[in-house]
């Protein structure tokens, strides 16, 4: 039955996951004078957050409250902390690490661990937070979905697609990140034209999210499809990495 269960996905920028939701019903929620896009389609409903820990614990606050799902699941890009990790690889972790606190959550299916980091994490740092905490990729917002689940007494699940591997430099995006986590894109070209040295990293970066958001939105397809099926949300994707 397609209603006896719902899944509610919290991603952080639209990009992630606008291959999936192309075709799906946009709904918007407005909530203490925050706008939401939620995207729902038969039982599951995908909301945009915004980037960081803080915008993603605010969006699965409100879809909680308005959708009253029985899983949450974290969606969206990480970075790679082994070097044996490629682009576009799609991991569904078993451990989810906030390394702001060292706080764990464990999950009933996956493999491997995703740590959260407040911020996006350089090479040096990823190589740290490898060893620090024996982890396969860097993301974050899954730690603070995972506490917003644990609070409600819900369900969770992590599905990260590879968009940076362990070396790469990442530019500085945090100037472009509002207060409510969207990215300005505008001003970000608008910086990047008068700097060409920034021009390398912002191609490639671009050309990484491209293949990571199809490996992700196909993962997401075959989870929910498989979701649809099974009177449980506790689901193991394929594409672990190990």
């Amino acid at each position: 039955m397609a209603d006896s269960f719902k899944i509610v996905v919290v991603a952080a920028l639209q990009r992630e996951i606008s291959p999936l939701v192309r075709d799906w019903r946009l709904v918007l929620h407005e909530c203490e004078g925050r706008h939401f896009r939620f995207f729902e389609q038969d039982s599951t409903v995908v909301v945009c957050g915004g980037i960081g820990s803080e915008a993603a614990r605010r969006a699965a606050q409100v879809a909680v409250a308005l959708y009253q799902p029985q899983l949450l699941l974290s969606a969206g890009f990480a970075g790679a902390l082994d070097q044996q990790v490629k682009v576009g690889q799609v991991f569904q972790p078993r451990t989810v690490i906030d390394a702001s606190d060292g706080s764990r959550t464990e999950i009933a299916s996956g493999e491997g661990t995703l740590v959260s980091f407040p911020s996006l994490a350089s090479p040096a740092q990823k190589t740290s937070l490898a060893a620090a905490y024996g982890a396969q990729a860097v993301d974050m917002e899954a730690a603070a979905i995972a506490r917003a689940a644990r609070t409600h007494g819900i369900a969770f699940a992590a599905l990260k697609a590879i968009s940076d591997e362990a070396r790469f430099e990442m530019p500085d995006l945090s100037p472009f990140v509002t207060q409510d986590g969207q990215l300005r894109t505008a001003a970000l070209v608008a910086s990047a034209v008068v700097r060409p040295w920034m021009w390398r990293a912002l191609f490639q970066l671009g050309k990484n999210s491209a293949k990571a958001s199809r490996a992700l939105c196909d993962e997401l397809q075959r989870y929910l499809q498989k979701a649809g099926r099974s009177a449980v949300p506790e689901l193991q994707a394929a594409g672990g990495l190990n």
